[in-house]
């Protein structure tokens, strides 16, 4: 079943105390289902979106009992994206952990996290769907073809304790790739700022004096022939930052179309890799704020597989 268009007219909503804290460009993405993220950064900008009367940006937070200015859009009627039943059933037994507040999904490659683009639905539809008495969100973000830790909220509060952890750094991501060459040494620090470019009308993303500060600690596992099998942690939060510094350094991960060349990535295939090698291993952060969480999922097997046949 595809998604029902419906033209939602202008209305102000109070923020109920489950809200309270939420960034306002997250409040209006739950307000108005289906549009797209670029479009409501837009409609904010543009001061269509008023809190209180006042114009605001897309990274304020809001206060329980603000009233908030939704523009009129056509959106997406809730609950009309209909999940196949075996990707739930997929997604069920992804499950790594999970309680009241939160859980930990063994995210598999080739899922997108939301939908868009062509793409039906995501797995947060699918968790909607798994949970419909909770108020589930991603706290963060997993690139399609990378697999392993994403960390999902079950209700407001929850989401905007994780999320500002996020925001602060105080949480960490550990990350297991092979690389196409060696490793020199044992720990690399690369930290080399990334921008956003276009090439063909797509979008990537590339080290450049123009862009935000990028951190990345690779720790070399182990040689595998002329690879390396690499543990890398991002210090900060970039776009596609551990394919990006790994590909400035002259060896680009493993099955990586995007930042490696074509007649690299038929080679993987050749060797039964088809998708990224890139898991997202583990996972620190706190919660409650008095408890440190640690999660650790290990390699998938199609990618065990890939190390055994080199």
């Amino acid at each position: 079943m595809t998604n029902k268009k419906i033209n939602q007219k202008v209305r102000i909503e109070e923020v109920l105390k489950d809200r309270d804290g939420q960034r306002l460009d997250n409040f209006i993405i739950s307000q108005l289902p289906g549009l797209p993220r670029s479009v409501v950064y837009r409609v904010i900008r543009k001061g269509q979106v008023r809190i209180n009367g006042g114009r605001a940006k897309p990274h304020t937070r809001l206060a329980a009992g603000d009233l908030v200015r939704i523009p009129p859009a056509q959106i997406s009627v809730p609950g009309t994206i209909s999940v196949p039943k075996s990707v739930l059933h997929t997604i069920k037994s992804a499950i790594h952990y999970e309680d009241s507040e939160f859980l930990v999904l063994n995210k598999p490659s080739g899922m997108a996290v939301h939908g868009g683009s062509g793409i039906k639905w995501g797995i947060i539809d699918a968790l909607r769907e798994l949970f419909p008495d909770h108020s589930v969100e991603l706290v963060h973000r997993l690139d399609r073809e990378t697999s392993g830790c994403l960390l999902v909220a079950k209700n407001a509060i929850a989401l905007r304790n994780l999320r500002k952890q996020f925001e602060q750094r105080t949480t960490q991501k550990r990350y297991l790739c092979l690389t196409q060459g060696h490793f020199k040494e044992d720990v690399l620090v690369v930290d080399q700022p990334i921008a956003k470019t276009q090439r063909g009308g797509e979008r990537f993303m590339e080290v450049s004096q123009t862009g935000k500060r990028a951190i990345t600690e690779f720790r070399l596992l182990e040689h595998y022939g002329k690879q390396s099998y690499v543990e890398a942690i991002p210090l900060t939060g970039r776009t596609h930052q551990i394919r990006v510094h790994a590909a400035f350094l002259g060896i680009p991960i493993a099955g990586d179309a995007k930042y490696s060349s074509k007649r690299s990535v038929e080679y993987w295939k050749s060797n039964g890799l088809n998708h990224l090698f890139l898991h997202a291993h583990g996972l620190a952060f706190d919660f409650p704020q008095t408890q440190r969480q640690q999660i650790n999922i290990p390699l998938p097997d199609d990618l065990r597989a890939v190390l055994n046949s080199i």
